[in-house]
């Protein structure tokens, strides 16, 4: 890797910016050298950052290489997969169609999606809303399904398809905060049928070119071609173009350039060029939803979700936004409207241990520009964790039941001996011969109970043709309800240097004879 190390070395002498160097050395000095450090100490190919205050853009700047092999430099005009920054892009969207009257957040979903609506199978279908889907209450599970390059397109299902076998409502509506990936895949797919064209061409027509984000769309629009940044895994080797077939949920490029025209845009400092496609009022409520859900975070602080975007503190400010990384690809957004500012930070490698740290640059940043922006402190000592659940509890028994697929039904078994002993079984004989199946009983590892929701994950094996694609392990997570335990199994595809899917099943099971002994 020294040859990726020495080119990138030499890039940042002369990176490319068309807001003058000399104007922003100084206050951003911080921030460059963190950027710096990325590129040579973690091999990072590129970097592009912008900064905008009070209707100004003050700094846009590309670091390192939008493309290794060709020597393409990236720049601030250069386009990288923003990854889940899509999401808030997909609700600006869906806001468009609410506020011309075409869509109501509190109308259940199916009522936009024709043919192709959501199946329920617990709660009430009318409270699955478009709200509850913008905001990742609507009882939708997580969910991926990922085709890289040629080899996977035969095997490339349409989204309506996809919400036929995976549009699956597992909680009550309103019951649980769960990020849900195809529950942006199918408000991209209310915004077509509403609106009568793609995703893809409303999102370009309606939403980027009225706010002049030239260098923005979805996927790589015609015409944009050989403007992106390649994605590198984490040996820095490129990686084939990938597609998700849930596209609303992170399937959006856009330059550092573009998102600061977003933000103006966003904090009302809107350019002259740029139409009106939000009021005031609706990008209010689209920021600071009064009904945003609350959600789970590690160190008790408040971290809420409203439509598409994500409210929290740090360092001490209110701020707005949404972060992004899958394969390849890091994004970071974020706004601080008292201060009237903004700032995008972009990457074309994952993150994690030795690749791109966009938080650190973020901070970097605001601290140049805040100067009592503070560095958050460190989380309180929290107790020695206790077991899930004890000799006492109700989970304690056998229970089988059976797993609803879109080919049929699998029977499942689970027993429940203590929190340390717990173990799955799925199916019988092979649906597919001569695929290798765990049909045997196996341990569930990583058991936790929490709000009710008892997780964790097995080699049982989940045989449809969709898991065919790839090995994979098996995630529980179901809540007992009266004298059923329900909710998903989702078969998760294997890291094999690439993540490929996520697919969530539901399942309900019946308490078995008594008590299983120890």
């Amino acid at each position: 890797m020294k040859h990726i190390v020495t080119r990138v070395s030499a890039l940042v002498l002369c990176s490319v910016s068309w807001w003058p160097v000399a104007a922003v050395a100084q206050q951003f000095d911080g921030a460059k050298q963190a950027i710096r450090r990325q590129l040579v100490e973690n091999q990072v190919p590129g970097i592009a950052v912008s900064v905008w205050r009070n209707g100004k853009i003050v700094w846009a700047e590309g670091f390192g290489w939008a493309d290794v092999e060709r020597r393409v430099p990236a720049t601030e005009h250069t386009m990288f997969h923003l990854a889940s920054v899509t999401k808030p892009l997909t609700s600006l969207g869906v806001m468009t169609l609410v506020q011309a009257g075409k869509v109501d957040l509190d109308q259940p979903a199916n009522r936009y999606l024709g043919r192709d609506a959501l199946t329920t199978w617990i709660g009430d279908p009318q409270a699955v809303t478009v709200r509850r889907l913008a905001n990742h209450t609507s009882g939708l599970p997580g969910f991926t399904n990922t085709f890289y390059g040629d080899d996977d397109l035969p095997r490339r299902l349409s989204l309506s398809e996809t919400i036929r076998r995976y549009g699956i409502v597992v909680a009550p509506a309103g019951e649980r905060y769960q990020y849900s990936n195809i529950g942006y895949g199918v408000l991209s797919h209310l915004l077509a049928q509403v609106s009568g064209k793609s995703y893809a061409d409303f999102m370009r027509q309606e939403v980027f070119l009225p706010l002049g984000m030239t260098h923005s769309s979805i996927n790589i629009a015609p015409g944009l071609e050989g403007q992106h940044a390649i994605r590198y895994d984490f040996e820095r080797k490129p990686i084939p173009f990938y597609t998700s077939v849930t596209q609303g949920s992170g399937s959006a490029y856009s330059s550092a350039h573009d998102l600061a025209r977003l933000g103006m845009f966003l904090l009302k400092n809107r350019l002259a060029d740029q139409q009106r496609v939000l009021n005031d009022a609706s990008i209010e409520q689209m920021l600071h939803d009064p009904l945003a859900a609350i959600t789970p975070t590690s160190d008790g602080s408040k971290r809420t979700y409203a439509v598409g975007w994500i409210s929290s503190n740090d360092g001490g400010y209110d701020v707005v936004g949404h972060e992004g990384s899958t394969s390849g690809t890091q994004a970071n957004f974020t706004l601080v409207p008292a201060e009237n500012l903004g700032v995008a930070v972009l990457a074309n490698t994952d993150g994690g241990a030795g690749g791109a740290d966009l938080a650190a640059i973020r901070a970097a940043v605001l601290k140049s520009l805040l100067p009592k922006w503070s560095k958050p402190s460190a989380a309180s000592s929290r107790p020695a964790p206790t077991p899930a659940f004890d000799a006492s509890s109700p989970l304690i028994g056998e229970w089988r039941g059976q797993i609803h697929t879109y080919q049929g039904e699998q029977s499942i078994t689970l027993s429940i001996r203590s929190p340390g002993d717990v173990r799955l079984r799925i199916g019988g004989e092979p649906r597919f011969p001569g695929r290798s199946t765990v049909l045997q009983e196996t341990l569930l590892t990583n058991v936790a109970l929490k709000d009710g929701f008892l997780t964790g994950d097995s080699l049982a094996q989940l045989e449809t043709s969709d898991t065919q694609r790839r090995p994979h392990v098996t995630s529980l997570d179901v809540k007992l309800r009266g004298d059923v335990l329900s909710g998903q199994v989702m078969a998760q595809s294997v890291f094999d240097g690439f993540w490929h899917y996520g697919l969530p099943y539901w399942t309900q099971l019946r308490r078995v004879g008594g008590l299983v002994a120890n």
